[in-house]
């Protein structure tokens, strides 16, 4: 993949070996592990779920240290793999369904590609049947593309990726205006792989240039005896580098709304990540309306505040409760939860300060609030994550840092600003990621502030 056929189409030469290694591979997978594969993978998200971010494409699946790198250091929650196809380019000698299994428990979203026969009006050699039929159904053409989704589905289950996953379907770009036959073939064989799908439970999604496949389904008819089935979503290919989910000038209709895009905005990119260097295709993301599970229950108080205050002895209200349910949480605080800050709470308070990096004085400054926030698991977050880790980090941003975000659960663009500010000001590198190190700067009440480590702030009645 992509526009440019840097991931794509192979010499002619090697194309016969090129498909009888895909044939082979799957056959053997099939064979071997279809059935544990779809058993073991049916609660594992491989990307079936709606999510926002970022993700990146490479000609061949990297190995697991890269993809064990990139994960703590890059912006991609998602990676496009190529799973197979007719006129797929690249090897694949490390995808396999332990490679997606390692991949998806870690956190990573795949994009599954499939590259088969390509537009009639194409300089690839395989090559969608152009010839109408009786009454103009180009029957060869939905064929293809039948036989195209079958295959896919086959590859998908030996890899244990499941059902109500989106298939992407690659068709590199074409020059479709004026030849009729190239873009109705087209679009009936797109119409063809899109029905099969569904049929047997899988999502529909075609990658394609912008001003190629995707512009012709947006002006074709859905309706009516010439009507076309269109995809669940689209991946479209303009290289304007902007990081969003525009589509400009090029699609009017709404079938595809915000929701409903991956927009490939940079090809061919050398990037560095972790001190490991990968040719990758970047992409931004945005599939379905993200909404984070419902929160973990907190001994029935409120812990969400977009400004946490110090506390000390004498103090009373909500924050109180807050940090005695979280001092309770970490079995330092045995009594009742109520709203004073009593000795009992001082002598908890000190008993967590010791061996973090703050001054052991009973009182809640920010620091402490910062550390007592982020403490538990430790999974790798970016733009993308959603759910209690998430909530953490941002209740825990919002103690260290003067400009609050909400917490909602959810990675956004405005957590991802707050964990790079927190970054910064703690002198770490600027990953807008958090991950071992910055989590532990976060349990350790790391702020940045001149006051906040070693030194309480002047304490403020709440």
């Amino acid at each position: 993949m992509r526009a440019s056929g840097r991931h794509f189409a192979m010499p002619t030469s090697v194309l016969p070996r090129t498909v009888l290694l895909v044939l082979v591979a799957v056959s053997l997978v099939l064979g071997a592990v279809q059935s544990a594969a779809v058993a073991e993978n049916t609660n594992r998200d491989t990307g079936s779920g709606p999510w926002t971010g970022f993700a990146f494409d490479a000609c061949t699946a990297p190995s697991q240290r890269v993809m064990d790198r990139w994960l703590r250091t890059s912006p991609y929650l998602g990676v496009g793999v190529y799973i197979g196809g007719s006129m797929r380019a690249c090897e694949q000698p490390r995808l396999t369904s332990g490679w997606v299994k390692r991949q998806t428990r870690s956190g990573w979203r795949l994009l599954p590609i499939w590259v088969g026969p390509q537009a009639s009006c194409s300089h690839y050699r395989g090559r969608i049947s152009p010839r109408p039929g009786a009454q103009g159904r180009y029957p060869v053409a939905r064929e293809q593309g039948v036989r195209a989704a079958r295959g896919a589905t086959a590859a998908a289950r030996a890899l244990g990726i499941p059902e109500g996953t989106t298939l992407w379907y690659d068709i590199e770009a074409f020059a479709h205006r004026g030849n009729p036959h190239c873009r109705r073939s087209a679009l009936r064989f797109l119409s063809a792989w899109t029905t099969q799908l569904h049929r047997v439970g899988y999502r529909s999604g075609v990658y394609s240039s912008v001003s190629a496949a995707i512009q012709a389904m947006d002006a074709a008819p859905v309706r009516g005896p010439r009507s076309f089935v269109m995809p669940d979503h689209i991946w479209f290919a303009w290289a304007n580098r902007r990081a969003d989910a525009g589509l400009g000038h090029w699609v009017r209709s709404p079938r595809w709304q915000q929701t409903r895009r991956v927009h490939q905005f940079a090809l061919n990119s050398t990037v560095s990540h972790g001190g490991i260097r990968l040719s990758i295709d970047k992409n931004f993301v945005s599939l379905g309306r993200v909404k984070a599970p419902r929160p973990t229950p907190m001994c029935g108080v409120r812990v969400d505040f977009h400004h946490y205050r110090p506390l000390h002895r004498g103090h009373s209200g909500p924050q109180v409760r807050a940090a005695q349910c979280l001092l309770k949480r970490k079995g330092l605080y045995r009594d009742e939860i109520g709203p004073r800050y009593t000795t009992d709470v001082w002598r908890a308070v000190r008993k967590f300060q010791a061996g973090r990096d703050v001054r052991r004085t009973g009182r809640v400054n920010a620091s402490t609030w910062t550390a007592l926030l982020a403490g538990g698991r430790r999974a790798v977050l970016k733009r993308g994550s959603v759910g209690d880790e998430v909530r953490r980090v941002q209740r825990a941003v919002n103690a260290a840092l003067p400009r609050p975000v909400r917490v909602t659960g959810v990675f956004g663009p405005r957590t991802a600003s707050a964990v790079s500010r927190n970054q910064r000001r703690t002198r770490q590198p600027d990953t807008r990621v958090v991950a071992h190190r910055t989590w532990r700067a976060l349990a350790q009440g790391h702020t940045g502030h001149p006051r906040s480590n070693r030194h309480h702030a002047r304490v403020r009645r709440a």
